[in-house]
């Protein structure tokens, strides 16, 4: 589970982690801080997730050592190969559709620029942006290791249905 909330004071999203943090134990699941590193390492969170402007992946690993886990946003094919080089577990890529989620002014990478990007990169590929549970089986086919579905979630009006159906993929 990813905690992103990108809107929040600091202190505001240091209460989220710390109520996330919770969450996640008493489920089992582990807890991606968006962005933060110090709140992950306050919230004593299983890793951060991070982007192009944030903190480096070496200083985030320096940070948080070697167990933690940290991904990595990337755009295209050259950015990924780039940071498949750096000291990150997962490489985010996207956006892979239109997403209301993701503003960024960036291309769309389609299922066809995922595939590219797992040609040239051996670490774990997670796929964001406009992914639907009628997108999602192509990504899988080319190769991509995990989803991120913020909007998929975000539109359901049964969550429970909804996390089953993806689950099942």
């Amino acid at each position: 589970m990813q905690l992103r909330a990108k809107d929040l004071s600091g202190e505001e999203f240091h209460r989220w982690a710390l109520a996330a943090r919770e969450a996640s134990r008493e489920c089992g699941i582990r807890l991606i801080i968006n962005d933060r590193v110090d709140v992950a390492l306050l919230v004593g969170a299983d890793g951060v997730h991070l982007g192009q402007d944030d903190l480096s992946p070496e200083a985030a690993r320096e940070i948080l050592g070697p167990s933690a886990i940290i991904g990595l946003s990337t755009h295209d094919v050259d950015e990924a190969r780039r940071a498949a080089m750096a000291p990150v577990d997962y490489l985010a890529i996207g956006p892979i559709f239109e997403t209301s989620t993701k503003t960024s002014g960036r291309s769309t990478l389609g299922v066809e620029g995922a595939r590219a990007v797992r040609a040239v990169v051996e670490k774990p590929l997670v796929a964001i942006g406009g992914i639907t549970l009628e997108t999602a089986p192509a990504l899988l086919d080319a190769g991509i290791d995990g989803l991120a579905v913020i909007s998929a979630l975000k539109a359901a009006e049964d969550l429970e249905s909804i996390a089953r159906e993806w689950l099942a993929l």
